[in-house]
């Protein structure tokens, strides 16, 4: 196997298991910390996908929620594109439309009706007027909403979500996690 794939495969499972330590599963930081040539001496030059398979147990829940896991929600006919954007793209969307990244302004906030959302309605932050205009202003999701917890969003992340449309081909909004 070529080196390339090799360290393609080392990449990938590292991000897994940084992915999984994050998302609260027990990684030891071996396996975190583990070099390329670790990673050879442990799996050989011949590594092919199925040698890494891995098998993680929860930090405080031993048991899978298996009932979520059931359906893969994201392919799911109504449910829209979802992408989490970096730190680079959210700074870039907040300059693009004036917002900040503080917490600093005061919010008054008011029900609205969303016929897309799970539950049939979002909350939508109104900053008092004079002051800036906060990232919170942006619709909001839960981190405990289906989809939010499939992609293992945080709080104070932003999701773009990409649906069709048939006036414009496409439909773009951002959500963030709250």
């Amino acid at each position: 196997m070529g080196d390339e794939t090799i360290g393609r495969l080392f990449r990938i499972r590292r991000t897994v298991m940084q992915m999984l330590r994050d998302r609260g599963y027990l990684v030891v930081d071996f396996e975190i910390n583990m070099t390329k040539l670790d990673f050879l001496h442990k799996f050989g030059e011949g590594v092919k996908r199925e040698d890494l398979l891995i098998n993680k147990s929860r930090k405080n829940d031993p048991t899978d929620q298996e009932a979520e896991l059931l359906v893969n929600i994201k392919d799911h006919v109504l449910v829209a594109e979802h992408q989490m954007l970096t730190n680079e793209e959210k700074k870039t969307l907040l300059e693009r439309y004036t917002l900040k990244e503080t917490q600093g302004c005061r919010e008054q906030y008011i029900s609205v009706k969303y016929p897309h959302s799970w539950n049939g309605s979002l909350t939508w932050p109104v900053c008092f007027p004079g002051l800036k205009r906060c990232v919170t202003q942006l619709p909001r999701i839960q981190v405990t909403d289906p989809i939010a917890r499939y992609y293992g969003l945080k709080r104070g992340q932003v999701v773009k979500i990409i649906r069709p449309s048939e006036t414009a081909g496409r439909y773009v909004t951002y959500r963030y996690v709250v």
